[in-house]
C-alpha cells in the first residue's frame, strides 16, 4: 500500500514516476488566468497567520464548512483567525474525496514542510507551524518559491490598475499583467447597478457616458490604456455566449432605455450583450490579444445569501445553458470577417466537453497551432476526475499536445500546488498507455510534449 501523498502521488506506474520527475517537476509556472489582488503583491503583503493567507476570500473551503454544519460566523464572519482555523481543521477530515483534501495537504507540504494530516489534535500544532514560517514569506517570495514565472490577473475596464503601474515601475521580476475583465460594462439585467457601474466608469475614463457611442468610446480607451501595461488578455465570465441579430438602431435605443433606469426586455437584454461582446472580440483581434470565455456558471443562486454577502462568497453551482449553436455562430461572425482572435473557452458543465472539444476544431485554421482552446477543467471542475474528463475529450478529439495547460483561477498565494496537481495526472495519463502499450514508449518526445503542456505551450501561445 502506498503512503499517503509521498513523491509518487497520483503515479502509479514507473513510466509515470520517470515522466514526472524528469520532465514535468521542474518546469515553471504560467498563471494566465488567476484573481490574485495586484494590491497586496504591490505593498509585498506579509500575512499575520494562516487563516489570512489561506480561508480569507476561499468560498472553496466555505461551501465545505457550511456543508459541515459549521455557522458562517467562521466562513466570512467574526471569528477570530484562530477560531476560524480550528474549524477549517475540524471539517478537513470529513472532506476526503473531495479535492480539498489533497490541495489542503499538498499546500501544507510545499509551503511550510508539513506532513502531518491536519484535524483537530493536530490544529493548534500544525497553526503554530506554519505561523512561525509566515515571517519570512510575502506575497512575492511565495510566488517566486513555486518557480511562478507570470501572473494574469483579473481586473475591470474601471479599474485605475494603479498597483500594476507601480509593480512596473519596480520592476518586479515575476511581470503581473492585467486581464481586461468587461463583464459589468455588459450586466444590463439590473439598471441600477448597471447605471451604477457606468458612473464609476465615466470617472476612470474621464468622459461622458449618456449614449452607446460613448460607452464603445470609453471602454475602446480602457482596453488601450490596459494594452499599454502591458495587457494582452481578455477575459469574460459569462453564462453563455451570446450571439443575437441586431441592428446599430436598436442596440442605440436599448442603451438609452437602460441608461434612463428601465428594465430592459430580456430579448433586448441578449441583443446588446450580442453586440457588446462582438465589438470587445474585434478589439482584442486588432491588438492581437488572447480572448477567454468561462461558460456555464449559474452564479448567486441563493439570493438571502447575495443579500448578505455578495458575490463570489460560494452560492455558486454549475448551470445546464444550450451552448453550441450560439457559440458557433459567435465564433464564425468573427472568423468570417477574419477577426477571430487567439480563444480559450472553458466549460463548467462536464456534459459539454465533447461539445467544446469538437467545438475548437471548427475554427483552428492552420494559421496558429492551438488558435483556438479548449480549456483547462474549470472551477467545480479543476479536480481529479474533472481533470481527466477534459483530458480524454480534447485527446480524442482535438491535439492535447498543442494544450495550453493549468492555470489557478484562485484567489489564494497558497494555490500553486494545483499546478503540481495537474501535472502528476497528466503524467500518470501518459505513462499509464505507455505501459499499457497504447502509446510507443519513447520517453524523451513524450516528455517534450508534457513539458509543452505544463509551461511552453502557454509562454509561446502568450508570446511571454
Amino acid at each position: 500500500m502506498k503512503k499517503f501523498l509521498d513523491e509518487n502521488f497520483l503515479l502509479n506506474t514507473a513510466t509515470a514516476q520517470r515522466l514526472y520527475h524528469d520532465f514535468a517537476k521542474e518546469m515553471p509556472i504560467i498563471d494566465y488566468h488567476c484573481h490574485l489582488p495586484p494590491a497586496q503583491i504591490a505593498a509585498d503583503t506579509k500575512f499575520e497567520n494562516i487563516t489570512q493567507a489561506w480561508l480569507y476570500g476561499d468560498h472553496y473551503k466555505w461551501r465545505a464548512m457550511r456543508t459541515n454544519g459549521v455557522h458562517e460566523s467562521y466562513c466570512t464572519g467574526d471569528k477570530s483567525d484562530w477560531e476560524k482555523f480550528e474549524q477549517w481543521a475540524a471539517t478537513v477530515p470529513y472532506t476526503l474525496r473531495n479535492p480539498l483534501y489533497h490541495w489542503t495537504h499538498l499546500e501544507l507540504q510545499r509551503y511550510f514542510g508539513v506532513n502531518e494530516i491536519l484535524n483537530p489534535s493536530s490544529a493548534r500544532r500544525i497553526f503554530d507551524t506554519c505561523n512561525e514560517q509566515l515571517p519570512a514569506y510575502s506575497t512575492r517570495t511565495l510566488l517566486k518559491k513555486m518557480k511562478v514565472a507570470v501572473v494574469c490577473t483579473t481586473d475591470d475596464p474601471a479599474d485605475t490598475l494603479e498597483h500594476h503601474y507601480q509593480l512596473n515601475k519596480e520592476g518586479f521580476d515575476i511581470p503581473i499583467l492585467p486581464a481586461f475583465r468587461p463583464d459589468q460594462s455588459m450586466n444590463v439585467d439590473d439598471p441600477v447597478k448597471y447605471n451604477q457601474y457606468l458612473n464609476k466608469l465615466e470617472e476612470t475614463a474621464d468622459m461622458t457616458i449618456s449614449t452607446y457611442q460613448h460607452l464603445l468610446d470609453a471602454l475602446k480607451s480602457r482596453h488601450s490604456f490596459f494594452a499599454i501595461m502591458g495587457c494582452t488578455v481578455s477575459d469574460h465570465g459569462i453564462e453563455e455566449i451570446y450571439a443575437e441579430d441586431f441592428t446599430d438602431a436598436e442596440i442605440t435605443a436599448i442603451f438609452l432605455k437602460v441608461r434612463n433606469g428601465h428594465q430592459l426586455q430580456l430579448s433586448e437584454i441578449k441583443q446588446f450583450k450580442s453586440a457588446l461582446l462582438l465589438q470587445l472580440a474585434e478589439w482584442d483581434w486588432e491588438k492581437g490579444w488572447v480572448q477567454q470565455y468561462h461558460l456555464g456558471a449559474l452564479r448567486n443562486n441563493n439570493s438571502r445569501m447575495m443579500r448578505l454577502l455578495g458575490p463570489d462568497t460560494g452560492w455558486d453551482s454549475i448551470g445546464d445553458f444550450s451552448q453550441a449553436r450560439a457559440l458557433a455562430k459567435f465564433l464564425d461572425r468573427l472568423d468570417s470577417q477574419d477577426k477571430l482572435a487567439k480563444t480559450i473557452l472553458y466549460n463548467l458543465n462536464p456534459s459539454d466537453n465533447e461539445l467544446l472539444a469538437t467545438m475548437i476544431g471548427n475554427f483552428n485554421d492552420g494559421s496558429i497551432a492551438g488558435k483556438v482552446q479548449f480549456g483547462s477543467a474549470w472551477w467545480f471542475l479543476d479536480q481529479k476526475d474533472g481533470m481527466v474528463k477534459q483530458l480524454n475529450a480534447l485527446s480524442n478529439m482535438g491535439l492535447l499536445s498543442r494544450f495550453v495547460g493549468m492555470l489557478t483561477d484562485s484567489r489564494s498565494f497558497l494555490s500553486f500546488p494545483r499546478h503540481e496537481y495537474f501535472r502528476r495526472i497528466v503524467c500518470e495519463l501518459f505513462g499509464q498507455e505507455i505501459e499499457q502499450g497504447e502509446l510507443p514508449d519513447d520517453i524523451k518526445w513524450v516528455g517534450k510534449v508534457i513539458q509543452d503542456i505544463c509551461y511552453n505551450n502557454a509562454k509561446q501561445y502568450f508570446n511571454w
